[in-house]
């Protein structure tokens, strides 16, 4: 994703949610003052894979043997954990910091490789957190520009995030476990992320010229994210 075809998709999300840029630089900057470049090389490879994007839904657990049937899997913060206890090989982890930064952190000394997400609001868990991480496994990402050597490959929450990345990776073929788009237990805010979420991969299948099943039962009433200008 160039930052260029990106950037009016991330002005509307900042718009929408009332988002400080300025903040989501800083992180950013601050970020890239913690770690070195991630050389995606790497990597497993992706290109030409089916790739399972994992979400941290509830449906998860009975969902980790099609997780593991794919080639690749990238998971989405505690999504990461969840599969690792099943038994099931996580390729690449996409955190923010919210969940189990703890577990993520300890899975990347043993050889698990995150991608850690700065942002606005988490500059106290990057202090934090980012030190326990093994400098050459951590992938730094930003919603903002790129700068240094954190990089943007799209999206807004961890689940999201792991599709833009498995599509910037090269898969061939994305499929989805543990996702649930309507939870009536989280936040407004959560929600509406979510909601946007949802938007983000309607998008990514347009793009790729593909048909995501995890959406199957709401691409009708969604809108690509330019439209309307909203």
């Amino acid at each position: 994703m160039e930052f260029h075809v990106w950037e009016p998709v991330y002005e509307r999300i900042l718009a929408e949610f009332g988002f400080d840029r300025a903040a989501d630089e800083r992180a950013r900057d601050r970020l890239a003052s913690m770690v070195g470049p991630f050389d995606l090389d790497s990597l497993p490879a992706f290109e030409g894979k089916t790739v399972a994007v994992a979400g941290a839904g509830p449906t998860l657990d009975a969902e980790a043997e099609a997780a593991a049937a794919a080639d690749r899997v990238i998971a989405a913060s505690s999504a990461a954990t969840t599969l690792r206890d099943a038994g099931v090989d996580v390729d690449l982890a996409v955190t923010d910091l919210d969940g189990t930064p703890e577990r993520l952190a300890a899975a990347s000394d043993e050889g698990l490789p995150v991608a850690v997400h700065a942002h606005g609001d988490n500059v106290d868990a990057l202090e934090r957190w980012v030190p326990a991480f093994a400098d050459e496994r951590l992938l730094p990402t930003t919603q903002a520009a790129p700068a240094g050597p954190v990089r943007n490959f799209g999206g807004v929450t961890d689940g999201d995030r792991a599709a833009f990345l498995a599509d910037a990776l090269g898969a061939d073929r994305l499929t989805f476990v543990g996702w649930q788009f309507d939870d009536p237990d989280v936040s407004e805010l959560k929600a509406k992320k979510l909601r946007w979420a949802a938007r983000l991969l309607y998008w990514l299948e347009t793009r790729r010229g593909e048909r995501f099943a995890v959406l199957d039962e709401r691409r009708d009433g969604l809108r690509l994210p330019a439209e309307d200008g909203r």
